[in-house]
């Protein structure tokens, strides 16, 4: 993987945002912990969620659901949870002050969005409300629940709609593969806390697993190619769970980020702005866009 890693280190330094850069600096030099939350507390506004693209689909300013949702993927890929940490503090005062936030779901696409250059699944029709899943509000609300402090009024709250949500995933057909990720950031949240109450653990991470499993794409000639879900959507490392029963996947991915990266160091994109009323189509800059 030397030249792989060389190759895509050279794109990433030209590239990427600074907060992408001390990411990988933090994972794969000798980065800090320190330097990666400095520039992510760069994307948090004062109500304590973020914006200004923190999504890089969604060039949006202000505070919403799902550039949050990003914030706290960040934070998860530290190990930051500490509530008194501003960047967390913040984010717990957001979710909790009920911002974007109706009939226990956090909306992943609110209207404002369309003041903004966005990719056109951000784009928010009339139905925006009757159109809500769980995603991001599963991820956001498991986040609540394993950071928060119990003795806050919204506590009760965030445990009740971790409840509403696996409730709902066990009754339901497999969702989508988005959906899915933000249900794994759930079982991960959670595993070590007593949620007995909340919901049963072991039928919920047999069914997730399952589910993550039946989401991958087989037909492998159309990886690379389209938008569709491969093994590195849903883990990170061989000591996943969903890692046992797709080993030759997850063998194929490796090889097949070696031969489909581009002369640049960088790796094709499969999906493009289409919105013919912004005429915009996207090319990955290490984390960000490039219009």
């Amino acid at each position: 993987m030397s030249d792989t890693y060389s190759k895509a280190r050279q794109f990433i330094y030209r590239n990427a945002r600074p907060l992408d850069l001390a990411r990988f600096q933090y994972h794969f030099e000798n980065g800090s912990q320190e330097a990666v939350l400095k520039t992510l507390a760069v994307y948090q506004n004062e109500d304590g969620g973020f914006g200004h693209a923190l999504e890089g689909d969604l060039w949006h300013p202000n505070s919403t659901p799902i550039q949050t949702w990003v914030g706290t993927e960040i934070l998860r890929e530290l190990a930051v949870f500490d509530p008194q940490n501003p960047i967390v503090k913040g984010i717990l005062n957001y979710l909790a002050s009920g911002q974007d936030f109706s009939n226990d779901f956090w909306y992943g696409v609110v209207p404002s969005n369309n003041d903004f250059p966005h990719a056109p699944w951000w784009s928010a029709g009339a139905d925006y409300q009757a159109t809500v899943s769980y995603n991001p509000t599963a991820s956001l609300a498991s986040f609540y629940v394993k950071v928060g402090d119990k003795q806050q009024s919204f506590y009760k709250k965030a445990e009740e709609i971790v409840a509403k949500a696996v409730k709902s995933y066990m009754a339901s057909a497999k969702p989508e593969m988005h959906e899915i990720s933000c249900y794994i950031n759930l079982l991960v949240d959670l595993r070590e806390m007593d949620v007995s109450a909340l919901f049963d653990y072991e039928p919920f991470k047999e069914k997730l697993i399952r589910d993550v499993h039946d989401s991958i794409e087989k037909d492998t000639s159309l990886w690379q190619k389209e938008y569709v879900s491969m093994p590195s959507h849903f883990m990170k490392n061989q000591a996943s769970i969903f890692y046992a029963g797709i080993e030759d996947l997850v063998a194929f991915e490796v090889q097949l980020i070696q031969e489909a990266q581009l002369e640049t160091g960088a790796w094709a994109i499969t999906w493009s702005w289409t919105d013919s009323r912004v005429n915009l189509r996207s090319v990955a800059t290490g984390g960000s866009l490039r219009w």
